[in-house]
Parts: C-alpha cells; structure tokens; sequence
C-alpha cells in the first residue's frame, strides 16, 4: 500500500515468515554468528563492486575504493549498526535479495532443521538467510542503501519487524553502500559492549581481507578515529607459519558458509613459470546443492588479492566441485573474462597443479586417516567417480581412490579398494570381476554371483548409475582387465574347472531341443538361450550378450534396465530346467511357453529390470501354480487309493 511519503508495505512469502518465526523465537543458541553474517555479506559487497571496476562495467569515479566495513553501537538508542562502502542495492535489489528469503534453498532450509540448536545455527549463512540472522537479537532492522553508480536521491530505507511483512520508501544517501541497524530485543544488551563485539569479529571475522573498524575503547561516545579490529589481510597471501589450524577453520567457514571444521586442505604457493597461491578445503559434508549443475562452484578466482570471479569450471574440473577455496594468481589480468581464462596457458597449468594437488591430499588422506576418508566417500564418492570418464590424464590416481562394496564387505558401506581387491585376488585369478545392477540390494542377491561365491571369488558390487560410466571408462588397473559377471560366457581364467567345462558342453548338447524351443518362443525378447555353469542355485538369468558401449548402457538406464542384447542363460542342474527338458520319445510340454515366460520374467527381475506386463507374469504364474497343486492333489488322491 502507498502512502503520501512514497512508503510501500510488502509481505514476506509464507515459507520466509516461517524462517523469520524461528528467529524471532530464539531457536539458535548461537546468537552471535548474526554478525559474522552481516560483515561477510557487506564483505561480499565490496567484492562485487571490485568485479565491476576491474571489468569496465562500474563507471563512477566515486565508486572508486578504499573498501571498509564499519561496526559501532549506541547504548542509550540500544542499536548495533553494520555498514559498507561496497555496491550497494536499487530498489528492485532490494525486494529480490532481501525481501525474498533465500529464493534457491528455503524448502532446503526448513526440511534439514534437526532441532538440534548448534546444528541448526550452521545453516543460515549455506542457505543463504544470512541477513535473517539480525532478526535472532533484534525485534526491528532498518536498512538503508544506494546503489554504487546511482545518484544520491535513489536510495532506499528498509524496514521490517520480522513478523511478516516490510516496507520501502525512497531515501537521500549520500555515500554508496549499505547500512545495517539492528534495535535490539530485550535481554540482548550484553553485545552493547564495544569488547564483546571486537571478539566476536575476531572471533569469526579476522580473515576477512577488508579493513573492520570500530570506535575506540571508550565506547560508542569514543572521539578517537575508528580503528581496524581485523588483520584485514588476505589470509592465504601469509605465511604458513604464522597460520593455526583455528585460522584455517575460521577461513572455510567464510567462504563456505558451513560452521563444521574441513577434513583436509592444502595451502601451497606455486612459483617457477607461474606464480600463484592455491588455499583449497575438502569439506565434511556435502551442500545441499551438489547436485544442481548450474549453482556455483566452491572456489574464487583472486588476482592480487583481488576477487575476480567464483570459477564456472575453468579452475578445477566438474568432478571436483565440492572443493572451496581460494586460487590468487600473479600473472593473470585484473580485467580478465571468462573468455580469456578459456584460452590462457596461465589457467591451464593452475588447473592442472590444482588438480593434482587436490587428488594427492585425498590420497594422504586415503593413507593417514582412513575413517576421514570414510566419511569423505560417503558424501562425495559418487562425484569424484566422474573423474574416472572425464579426466583422462588422471584416471590412474582416481582410481586408485575409488572405493566399493564387494562380496567380502561385511556392511554396504563401500570399504574396497581397487588395491585392496587385486592384494586379494586368489591364485591363478587373472581379472577383477564386478556387477552392476539398479541398486546395492539388487547386487548384492543377484544370481550372478551364485558360482563366484561357490568359488569363493571376490566381486565388486555397483548399484550407482555413475558406476555404469566408470567400467566403460576404467578398462583395467594395475594391468588386471575388469570383467563384468553379467556380461558375455563365464570367464574364470585359470579357476576354470575342467570337470565343469566339460558337464556345460555335455549339457547344450543334450538341452539343444529345449534351447531352441525357449529361443523360438522368447524371439524378440531375448537375443540367444544358453546353458550357464554361473548359476547354482537359480533357474535362469539374463546377461548381456557382449561388453556393452556407453551409448548402449546410457539406453539401458532410460529404458527397461535390460542389456540391448539379452541372453536368457539357463541352469541345467535345476529341478525346474530339468522338468521342462524332453527326451526325442516324450510328448511336448502343453504349457512350455507360460514356463519359458515366467523363467525369462524371473531372470528380469532378479537382475534389477522390469517386466513389461506384471499383470499377465502374474496370471501365467498363477495358473501354473493350480495346475502343478491339481497335479499334487491327484498324485496324493492316487496314493490313498492304492493304499486302501
């Protein structure tokens, strides 16, 4: 609604009221981080103002720097004010990124609340409701801001009580930026302290490369200049030596926006051809965004300190998108374009010491802490099996870090290595053998494995869909083939059983009638029918017919499941091949096609696939099954007869 002043009332969506309710009622035990959150979004701020000076598009000179970030608090108005000097917002900024609650991640937000109040405090700033944490210790927020570039009359006052709604009107701002002032709740008048504020920036914002100043020790009254309360340097521009472990956490919960500690990172300065500084994190979990393509990557391009773009896939290779950090290069251009880092020797060669290096610390990790790198797999396992498809060069070293269930895992956690498995491999056993089914489940009780476990050969269970690209992709290690249990003949090498090969040419002979019967009436289903020495236990399974290529298996996984050429192999030792087996002099079986459909739909089934019609599957099943109880009833009514 308009009022005379140009004052316009808006209201939240219901999914932010419901973010604002749980702030305003205190649901975080950690009040303090509202400001660590204020000073990285005005910290951001001026990064973005730096991108566009440095790319032309900023053309006021008073857009010029420095850069600060200004903290202070007034006792008797009880208020804390946070304020930049960096870009600033129009007002159409203004309702888009603070009058609408994390636009990409508020559904995300509110399903992973635990309820646990530490646990939850870490998910304002990687949602991004930072901004909404002002609302844990204050009961009314103004902010007031001019867009860098915008004449002074185009500012613009914010202003809301967190209860469902804000308003906006016009403003006179002279200077360009943004100011933040928060009227505190009662009970909150313990951070009207000029102490406990310098510690909390200290705290959690010491790295941040801009100037954070504060009046000086006497308080909010102080005539003395304001003065940094920051190191304001670039933390991976300092040595090693004068950095803690507690300034490399503080550093990734920045630029991650995640409050739990790295597993690893690795901070190296480069110097020869190039010089460049690389400070690169592997987190302990995984963002709820991993998996949308188009969100931005975890690590900044910095050119002498100065921020130039979030890499869009120039820096570090797709599979390796969960990594953060920071890259700072000596030798690129300060107005340098995507387009120009695509063609630049400069990115390649950071690129590729990146990568190395990145893979090298996930190797040490692999060596030194293996329940580190436990919990790394499990949160980021599938993504870095990209790699073994997509990065050639370092194909050997991914898969050295490749981990998977197998028959001997005693969980379904993926404790294998490729190493472990080949140090393992029985005498005589000349490949590494595997199986890929829809899921971990459908492995792990696929009849495939029944003559490989009566021969006690280990088998790398995939239930992933990356897994289908990473044996197309990853043909052997260590000079050992990869060879699928599903694919092709039984191929043991040298644990082939004499006795066994014999008893299978024995058997296709014998069985040729039967085969050629199940082949006439499956035609179109299946590509061959053939007896199988891999089965033990069940009727029949289905195999591919050859090693599949990866446009093949891409069909596969959007079709039935089912391998484009589909061999039904049966087993001749079972009960119920043996009872639909004929001699010459035998009358055919009047209901061998329902048997020969139900086997085929079984041996679907049981490989993970589907069946095209389950309605008539369980109707030929049905009726077999009174067919066979009448034959058991007449048996046993014959019995009793003869007995009387």
């Amino acid at each position: 609604m308009s009022t005379q002043t140009g004052q316009e009332s808006f209201s939240f969506e219901a999914e932010g009221v419901q973010i604002l309710d749980l702030m305003i009622h205190s649901l975080y035990s950690n009040k303090e981080i509202f400001l660590r959150e204020l000073i990285s979004n005005a910290s951001d701020a001026a990064d973005r103002l730096r991108l566009e000076q440095v790319s032309g598009t900023g053309s006021a000179e008073e857009d010029r720097g420095p850069f600060q970030i200004f903290v202070g608090f007034d006792s008797e108005a009880r208020t804390i004010t946070v304020s930049d000097n960096g870009i600033g917002m129009s007002r159409q900024e203004v309702i888009d990124h603070i009058g609408t609650i994390a636009k990409s991640g508020t559904r995300e937000f509110l399903g992973a609340l635990t309820g646990d109040q530490r646990k939850d405090a870490t998910l304002i700033g990687q949602f991004g409701v930072g901004f909404y944490s002002a609302f844990i210790v204050a009961d009314k927020v103004v902010l007031t801001t001019r867009r860098a570039g915008r004449p002074a009359a185009e500012g613009v006052r914010w202003e809301s009580d967190g209860r469902g709604s804000y308003t906006l009107e016009p403003a006179e701002v002279p200077e360009r930026g943004t100011t933040i002032v928060l009227h505190l709740r009662e009970g909150e008048d313990d951070l009207l302290n000029g102490y406990r504020l310098r510690s909390i920036i200290q705290r959690y914002s010491d790295h941040i490369s801009l100037p954070i100043l504060m009046p000086g020790e006497g308080g909010s009254e102080d005539e003395a200049e304001p003065a940094p309360v920051n190191k304001a340097s670039a933390l991976w521009a300092r040595p090693k030596s004068e950095l803690t472990d507690a300034d490399y956490q503080e550093f990734f919960r920045h630029i991650a926006s995640d409050f739990t500690d790295p597993l690893a990172w690795l901070h190296a300065r480069i110097e020869g051809t190039y010089e460049y500084t690389l400070l690169l994190y592997i987190p302990s979990r995984a963002p709820f965004d991993l998996w949308v393509t188009e969100s931005r990557r975890g690590v900044k391009l910095h050119v002498r300190r100065v921020f130039i773009m979030e890499d869009t896939g120039q820096l570090l290779p797709l599979y390796l998108r969960f990594v953060r950090g920071v890259i700072d290069s000596a030798d690129l251009p300060l107005n340098v374009s995507r387009e120009l880092l695509q063609g630049s020797r400069v990115v390649d060669n950071i690129r590729g010491t990146a990568t190395r290096r990145v893979l090298r610390l996930l190797r040490e990790l692999a060596a030194d802490q293996p329940e580190k790198y436990a919990s790394f797999w499990k949160e980021f396992g599938a993504v870095l099996k990209e790699g073994v498809a997509e990065d050639y060069t370092n194909r050997d070293e991914i898969a050295g870090l490749l981990r998977f269930t197998s028959t001997r895992s005693a969980t379904s956690e993926a404790d294998v290595s490729l190493a472990d498995y080949v140090s393992r491999m029985k005498e005589g056993q000349e490949k590494i053998y595997f199986l890929v089914a829809p899921t971990l489940g459908a492995a792990a009780s696929s009849p495939h494995l029944e003559a490989y476990r009566d021969k006690d050969i280990e088998v790398l269970l995939l239930g992933q869909d990356i897994d289908n690209w990473v044996v197309t992709s990853l043909t052997e290690f260590e000079g050992r083939r990869l060879q699928s249990v599903a694919q092709g003949a039984p191929d043991f090498g040298a644990l082939a059983d004499e006795k066994e090969q014999q008893a299978q040419q024995q058997a296709s002979t014998q069985y040729a009638g039967l085969l050629a019967q199940l082949k006439e009436i499956l035609a179109g289903k299946v590509w061959d029918v053939r007896v199988t020495s891999r089965l033990t236990t069940s009727p029949a399974c289905i195999v591919a017919d050859e090693p599949e290529v990866e446009m093949s298996l891409v069909r596969r996984m959007r079709g039935s499941g089912l391998p484009s050429k589909p061999v039904l192999e049966i087993n001749p030792e079972h009960a119920l091949i043996r009872r639909l087996h004929r001699g010459p002099a035998d009358p055919p079986d009047p209901r061998l096609a329902d048997w020969a459909h139900v086997l085929y739909n079984q041996a679907v089934l049981t490989s993970g696939a589907r069946i095209e019609d389950p309605n008539a599957y369980v109707t030929q099943l049905n009726e077999l099954l009174v067919t066979l109880a009448g034959d058991t009833a007449g048996d046993t009514a014959g019995d009793a007869g003869g007995e009387a």
